[in-house]
């Protein structure tokens, strides 16, 4: 499942885009400091979202969207269209 996929899924699941969802987590004072377990104890909490999707978001959270450029364009599972991932909902996203 590429990157992307799974902030498309958490979107589906939670009905928040992940963009909604950074917003949500920075006011609760999480940052580019904040390590992985208490924001996956939040998402699993709040949103019921599993390990991987949570760790999703949380490479967003505290690293921003942009991603390694190793799958972009390639023909793997884990592709990506772009290193840069959309996080303004998926019914908007330049590149499905």
């Amino acid at each position: 499942m590429s990157f992307q996929a799974y902030l498309d899924n958490i979107e589906t699941k939670t009905g928040l885009t992940p963009r909604q969802l950074v917003d949500l987590a920075h006011e609760r004072g999480f940052d580019e400091t904040t390590k992985a377990t208490p924001i996956v104890a939040w998402l699993a909490e709040d949103y019921g979202l599993g390990r991987g999707h949570a760790m999703a978001l949380v490479h967003v959270i505290t690293k921003g969207p942009q991603i390694s450029a190793k799958h972009v364009g390639t023909d793997g599972v884990h592709r990506d269209a772009t290193d840069t991932l959309w996080l303004d909902g998926k019914a908007t996203n330049p590149n499905p």
